[in-house]
């Protein structure tokens, strides 16, 4: 308008913004009508969020169990695979493009893993190793319970790398067969130093945890405390009827949120399967790998001392 005011033809003014006459147009009919505030922009606010504020702040906790608990083939977040978590938890369909944008509001970008989460509850964390596990140690004598905590990893056919002696100026090569090939593992692991383990050559689902179950009830005790995360594989309904159907004889128990230093697999058994009892070690296939890795078990069964100090590395007194 103070364009048309300083004798501007609409030809003109549409040529110096780069705009059709057709626009200019619109724009003085519109000022016309409705003033200068008709012209001012009045950005739509779009469609409600499909998912509420609850909802995404959950999103970070069912990422951090890891891909391979959904069933995925190796440790990896990819945007398709998160936008699949995300229709399975809350029945919710994002494209991966805006999956994109939710994870960078929730903070997450692709990164090397790290082993402690932003989001941890640290005072949640003390008072379950302070009040909630000396009550569960008591729960377990006063029922007669064997009490047990169970997690999962993967062991694959690239070696865990340590150090090795070899002759100066001359670097030791260890050939080893490029593939991400691996067993899947759940372990379980008592405060007398009692170790058990389940080992399949495929990503662990409910029906595993089920089966690690039954497990412990023929090899452990007739009646069990388990504890163990939130992973969505313990979280199945088909898991929740088992346990249902024991009447009793199993009771689980959930670790706090992003703790995974309190269980005594995390930085203790694993740790030392890995880069101790198997360290160095190469595997031309899975079968050969399977081997070891139960002769790796049977050698730490044969150190109970060692599973009681893995506690104690978790700040869990005995």
């Amino acid at each position: 308008m103070h364009l048309m005011r300083e004798g501007w033809s609409r030809h003109d003014i549409a040529e110096a913004l780069g705009v059709s006459r057709m626009s200019v147009s619109r724009w003085f009919t519109r000022a016309r009508d409705g003033g200068p505030e008709a012209l001012r922009a009045h950005p739509s606010p779009g469609a409600p969020p499909k998912l509420s504020a609850a909802q995404k702040r959950l999103i970070p906790e069912f990422l951090w169990h890891g891909a391979e608990a959904y069933g995925f083939r190796g440790e990896v977040w990819t945007r398709a695979r998160i936008a699949q978590v995300i229709e399975e938890e809350f029945g919710v369909r994002y494209h991966k493009g805006h999956v994109g944008k939710l994870l960078q509001e929730l903070h997450w970008t692709p990164q090397v893993p790290i082993r402690r989460a932003l989001q941890r509850d640290e005072e949640a964390i003390r008072r379950w190793r302070d009040d909630v596990w000396p009550e569960l140690r008591r729960r377990a004598r006063r029922e007669r319970r064997v009490l047990v905590f169970e997690d999962e990893s993967g062991f694959y056919l690239l070696p865990g790398l340590v150090r090795t002696y070899a002759p100066e100026a001359h670097t030791p090569v260890i050939r080893e067969k490029q593939t991400r090939d691996h067993l899947s593992i759940m372990g379980g692991m008592t405060p007398e130093g009692k170790v058990y383990t389940l080992a399949r050559q495929e990503s662990l689902n409910g029906l595993h945890s089920i089966e690690f179950l039954q497990h412990l009830l023929r090899v452990a005790g007739e009646r069990l405390l388990v504890i163990w995360d939130g992973s969505p594989i313990h979280r199945r309904a088909a898991v929740r009827e088992f346990v249902a159907g024991t009447h009793g004889k199993v009771w689980l128990e959930a670790l706090p949120g992003y703790a995974p230093d309190l269980n005594p697999w995390d930085e203790g058994g694993w740790h030392h399967l890995k880069n101790v009892e198997m360290r160095n070690l190469v595997c031309r296939d899975l079968e050969e790998l399977h081997q070891e890795f139960h002769l790796a078990v049977g050698r730490l069964r044969q150190k109970p001392h060692l599973v009681r100090c893995f506690f104690a590395q978790a700040g869990l007194k005995i």
